[in-house]
C-alpha cells in the first residue's frame, strides 16, 4: 500500500503555477533507516550535505510577497528525505546519476561511500513512494492544464558552495543562482523574466552547475503547454555555516515572488 510522502497545498483555482520542492526534508522512516549502512553520526553529516535546507521556507515566504493581483501558486512538497527516494530522477536506465549510484534510489552517498548494500532491491521504495509521488504531481499538472490552459512548474532547489566528491559535473561554475532550463519546456520569455528577477542576487548562470527542470514523464517532450524552470540557489546566499537562515532568505523569496507574479502576468 502506498504512503503519502508529499504535501499538496492548494493555490488559487485560476493559478497555473506549481512550486515543486523535492529535496528540503531530512525525514527518513524507521524501516528505511535500517537499510542504510551509515552510522547515525555519518547519516547526519550526509543529510547536512545533500538536503536542500529550508527551500520549503523560501517557497512559503515567497507566497507572502506576491503582487496582490497575482493568483496564489500551488505547492507540492516532498516530506521525506531524498535518501528515501529522489523524485526528480528517472526510475530507469535514462538516469545519468545511476553512474555514481545516485539514481531514483541512492546506493551511494555524496562521498561515494556505500549507502545501501550492493544487492539492495529498490522495487519496494519505488512502489511505495516514487510512483505515487509522480502520479500525484502529474495529476496536479493535468488539473492545472484543464483549468488554465497551461502549467508552470518552478522547481526550487539549493546547492552547497563546494561540490561533493561523488558528482558528474566537475569543473563547472557555482554561481549565486543557477537557472535550470529544458529546451522543450522552458520558453525564452520565461528565461528572460527569471534572469531579470534573480540577477540582482549575484551571478546567475543557465544550466551550470545543474541543468534541466522537473517535468512529469507523462508530459516530457510531449506537451508544450507545460513549462518548467529550476531555481538553484547556492546555499550560502541564504544560509550560514550552521545551515540557519540569514537576511538572504528574504531576498531570494522576494525575487521568487516577483518572478511568479511577472510570469503569471505575462502568460495571461
Amino acid at each position: 500500500m502506498s504512503e503519502l510522502n508529499f504535501e499538496l497545498i492548494a493555490g488559487s483555482a485560476d493559478s497555473a503555477v506549481i512550486l515543486h520542492i523535492p529535496h528540503s526534508s531530512r525525514v527518513i522512516p524507521a524501516d528505511t533507516r535500517q537499510d542504510l549502512l551509515f552510522s547515525d553520526e555519518d547519516l547526519e553529516r550526509e543529510l547536512d550535505e545533500i538536503t536542500d535546507t529550508l527551500t520549503d521556507l523560501v517557497a512559503m515566504e515567497s507566497l507572502k510577497k506576491l503582487d496582490s493581483k497575482s493568483p496564489l501558486p500551488w505547492l507540492f512538497i516532498n516530506r521525506l528525505s531524498r535518501l528515501v527516494i529522489d523524485p526528480e530522477r528517472f526510475p530507469d536506465d535514462r538516469e545519468v546519476m545511476n553512474k555514481v549510484g545516485m539514481g531514483a534510489v541512492y546506493s551511494k552517498g555524496t562521498s561515494g561511500e556505500q549507502l545501501r548494500a550492493a544487492d539492495f532491491n529498490s522495487g519496494d521504495l519505488l512502489e511505495r513512494y516514487f510512483h505515487p509521488y509522480s502520479i500525484a504531481l502529474s495529476n496536479l499538472v493535468s488539473e492545472r492544464l484543464s483549468k488554465t490552459g497551461y502549467a508552470l512548474i518552478i522547481d526550487v532547489h539549493s546547492y552547497r558552495p563546494q561540490q561533493h566528491p561523488n558528482a558528474i559535473n566537475y569543473g563547472q561554475m557555482r554561481p549565486s543562482i543557477c537557472m535550470g532550463t529544458d529546451k522543450f519546456h522552458t520558453p525564452d520569455w520565461l528565461k528572460t523574466l527569471f534572469l531579470k528577477e534573480f540577477k540582482v542576487l549575484g551571478e546567475c548562470l543557465e544550466n551550470q552547475p545543474y541543468s534541466g527542470s522537473y517535468i512529469p514523464l507523462e508530459f516530457f517532450e510531449r506537451d508544450e503547454r507545460v513549462w518548467s524552470v529550476m531555481l538553484e540557489a547556492r546555499s550560502d546566499t541564504f544560509l550560514d555555516h550552521a545551515l540557519k537562515p540569514h537576511q538572504g532568505l528574504a531576498e531570494i523569496s522576494g525575487s521568487l515572488a516577483r518572478f511568479i507574479s511577472s510570469a503569471q502576468a505575462s502568460a495571461l
